[in-house]
């Protein structure tokens, strides 16, 4: 077992290492001719010549975002006049042109707030022959956030932990953080009205859409207030909500407040958007790392998503069909998958999605033979914890019960990461500057 955990841990991290953010800057700009062009699937879809740039701003936010600007500075160095980042504290990299704000995540403060007008006030000089470059990553929105007046900071915080505990989906969350925003659902576009913008994401989002990736800064936003406000009805979390918070979304599915800009507005006639890195990239990655190693490697799907215990549990069951019946691959088989899960939280302990996964697949596969899932965000953290998530075996709930670990009173609290700890299970990699979503491998010996 040590040596299939061993094995799990490569695959994991070669997956993260397929998705670094530099890499992928490089792998969709570049410098030719005095022109800087811009590439999605290997066909060039833009060209700037700097002869007809006065200047260059970068602007972005998000978990990756700082090694992204450090790629481009290497790239564009004395041509960049200025930029500003909002990261998350620890995922930051030495920039000498591009100013790096380190802000709270998943909820958002001061900094990130001090960042979004930062970033707003530089949009607002650019000229039809400047050109902004875009740097969006998972965290965006809560790195980014710049509520109206009427709303608080602490207002929006309050909102923040309320979307995240009520099991709501990332698209879900970020149709209302939309909706409370200055600069979110396309408010940037259309701040930097008449620059040319390149916008380069990085997606953690189920289906890869860009009006959803960091809450879609510079693209058209497909969602309304009506449907903010369906969020909030559907979870049955509007009475919790801070009332100035209730009243905008009411007020403006109402239609007493303007849309965010929807596609065909002006302001996205010279924005070009180009995803650069997804969840699919770094499954791939571990698919082969995988087969180097001699399993028989199938990836299920880049898009799970839903419930947490749920996932656990068909993914277990996959695992006890491959045992039984060599079904969808004889061992050694590795099967993975990617997307992102949600759970409603209702105890008071610590953890993460990724770890809960993990605490319920080990009660699924108690007892099953040569049987290792771990289940990890690829930014390295789960949840409001230092782990990215954590990596059990058949023999886990076992261990568990000779510790006097009840699972159950774990699963109860959603207290994962002391379970995890206590039996050795936690998967810890530091901020690795990447986030693609999450990544499971079931590893069948």
């Amino acid at each position: 077992m040590s040596q299939a955990r061993d094995d799990v841990r490569a695959i994991l991290a070669a997956s993260i290492a397929a998705v670094d953010p530099a890499s992928a800057v490089a792998s969709h700009l570049c410098i030719e001719n005095e022109r800087l062009l811009l590439y999605s699937d290997d066909r060039m879809v833009h060209g700037v010549d700097f002869s007809m740039v006065d200047r260059i701003f970068v602007v972005g936010a998000g978990k990756a975002t700082a090694s992204m600007a450090l790629a481009v500075e290497r790239m564009l160095g004395d041509w960049i006049d200025a930029g500003c980042i909002s990261v998350k504290d620890g995922y930051t990299e030495s920039l000498s042109k591009i100013e790096c704000i380190e802000a709270s995540h998943p909820v958002p403060d001061e900094r990130g707030m001090a960042g979004a007008r930062k970033i707003l006030d530089l949009l607002r000089q650019a000229g039809e022959r400047d050109l902004v470059i875009s740097l969006i990553s998972g965290g965006a929105s809560a790195l980014m956030p710049l509520p109206p007046e009427q709303i608080t900071l602490d207002e929006k915080r309050a909102t923040t932990s309320i979307l995240l505990k009520c099991g709501a989906a990332i698209d879900e969350i970020n149709t209302v953080r939309k909706h409370l925003s200055l600069v979110k659902g396309g408010n940037l576009a259309r701040a930097a009205k008449g620059a040319t913008v390149i916008n380069l994401m990085m997606s953690d989002v189920v289906g890869d859409y860009i009006d959803v990736i960091g809450s879609g800064p510079f693209t058209p936003d497909r969602s309304t207030f009506k449907d903010a406000l369906g969020v909030l009805e559907n979870y049955g979390i509007e009475s919790a909500m801070p009332s100035s918070v209730a009243d905008r979304i009411r007020a403006g599915a109402g239609g007493a407040l303007e849309e965010n800009p929807k596609a065909g507005d002006p302001s996205f006639s010279k924005v070009f958007n180009v995803i650069i890195a997804s969840n699919i990239i770094a499954l791939k990655a571990a698919q082969r790392k995988a087969t180097e190693l001699g399993c028989r490697s199938i990836i299920l799907s880049s898009m799970i998503e839903g419930d947490t215990r749920d996932a656990a549990l068909w993914h277990s069951r996959i695992a006890r069909e491959i045992r039984a019946s060599s079904n969808p691959a004889p061992p050694p088989a590795c099967i993975i998958s990617g997307g992102e899960t949600t759970v409603a939280v209702r105890g008071d302990g610590l953890g993460g999605r990724n770890m809960e996964f993990a605490l319920h697949a080990a009660q699924f596969i108690d007892g099953l033979d040569g049987c290792t899932i771990a289940s990890i965000g690829t930014d390295g953290t789960d949840g409001p914890t230092d782990a990215a998530g954590a990596i059990i075996d058949g023999r886990t709930a076992e261990k568990a019960r000779e510790k006097g670990l009840d699972i159950q009173d774990y699963i109860a609290r959603n207290d994962s990461y002391h379970f995890h700890e206590k039996l050795g299970g936690l998967i810890i990699t530091g901020p690795t500057n990447t986030n693609v979503m999450d990544v499971r491998i079931i590893l069948v010996r």
